[in-house]
């Protein structure tokens, strides 16, 4: 088992990730936990990616991963461009992946992620237990010279205690790029309760065939900010209010 407070590297993985908004907003919200916010509009991200090769990584092997949750207010990842998020849902292939997960407190189900491309077709599906829970598609175009860079930050909870990690990445997105369908598949399952509206409204998004990123090291506890305490509203004397004189005499 790797050390779950060891960074890990992981480069070029081939990346579909984007967010929409829910057809069931107070199903969304109810899976975020005390001491987090869910954003007003309950957008919802998706990230499936494949690690074709071990070579590509610092000690995890050959992967296939999905994770999805809730976007968050006030939880910015560094830097305030992207929404922090609370994960609800990490379907990893690798036993070692899933067991560093675990360990990290990530929500963690057995499953495989597939992506094809064929020309302008992109297909990708999760599954679980042999069944395809997941199925995306887009349209997509080739990679040229524009990077995405930055940072993500996701929350977990272990032991009771909420964590909070940075997660560097830089991405090579493909032009035009544009989802077509997110269908989940499964009405049984918990994740059914993160589908998408209909018609399909995107938040953000982007497909790349090169992305890399960092799990990185030590386990963070977050601590949600006390709420400020309510100030009792000033009263106005009922006889003073009839008699018309200022409260201040």
């Amino acid at each position: 088992m790797l050390d779950p407070t060891a960074p890990q590297l992981v480069v070029n993985s081939r990346t579909l990730y984007f967010s929409w908004l829910p057809a069931d907003p107070d199903a969304v919200a109810a899976l975020v936990p005390p001491g987090l916010s869910p954003r007003p509009d309950r957008q919802v991200f998706l990230n499936q990616y494949v690690v074709d090769d071990e070579t590509q990584t610092s000690g995890f092997g050959a992967y296939s991963l999905t994770y999805l949750g809730v976007s968050l207010l006030g939880v910015d990842a560094p830097g305030g461009l992207n929404a922090g998020g609370w994960w609800t849902h990490y379907v990893a292939s690798s036993r070692l992946v899933r067991e560093y997960a675990v360990a990290r407190g990530a929500p963690v189900f057995a499953g495989r992620t597939r992506i094809e491309v064929t020309g302008e077709d992109l297909l990708a599906e999760t599954e679980i237990d042999g069944t395809t829970v997941i199925q995306a598609r887009c349209r997509v175009g080739e990679t040229g010279h524009a990077i995405s860079s930055g940072h993500h930050r996701y929350f977990t909870r272990r032991d009771g205690q909420l964590l909070s990690s940075a997660y560097p990445f830089v991405a090579e997105p493909v032009a035009p790029f544009e989802i077509e369908s997110v269908e989940f598949l499964q009405r049984g399952h918990p994740m059914y309760a993160l589908r998408p509206a209909n018609p399909l409204t995107i938040g953000f998004g982007y497909y790349s065939p090169r992305s890399s990123f960092a799990y990185p090291g030590g386990l963070n506890v977050y601590r949600a900010p006390a709420p400020e305490p309510t100030r009792p509203l000033h009263q106005v004397p009922a006889s003073l209010a009839r008699s018309g004189l200022p409260s201040g005499s």
